[in-house]
């Protein structure tokens, strides 16, 4: 009985440090520092417009991701002070550089999203 119990936590061990390494949503502590969940262009969450996002400059080419409005028909987003700018439906990905942001739902006046890089 003790040996399925073992099997049953290193498995618990095994998925839960697999959802860490695919970027589930797990922050890293040196990702949440200062610099914000989001900075290495990994986090998911729920946001309300506005919402500004801060990521890595140097990577992705902008420092401020921007939700400027949000509907049950569209996200609007922009980054570079305005100078990429994009929206979709729920369900759909808008890419600014090599940034993704796909919007995975929305529910009244928040939508739910998650950025992921598209170079690692």
């Amino acid at each position: 009985m003790s040996t399925r119990m073992s099997r049953r936590a290193a498995k618990t061990a095994l998925t839960l440090t697999t959802a860490g390494a695919l970027g589930f949503g797990l922050m890293t502590p040196s990702a949440s520092a200062a610099n914000g969940p989001c900075y290495d262009g990994r986090c998911q969450g729920t946001v309300s417009a506005p919402k500004t996002i801060k990521v890595n400059s140097s990577k992705f080419g902008f420092g401020k991701l921007k939700i400027t409005s949000i509907s049950s028909r569209s996200v609007r987003m922009s980054a570079a002070g305005g100078a990429l700018t994009g929206s979709t439906s729920p369900g759909g990905v808008v890419q600014f550089n090599n940034l993704k942001i796909w919007v995975k739902s929305v529910s009244g006046s928040k939508a739910r999203l998650q950025l992921f890089p598209t170079r690692y």
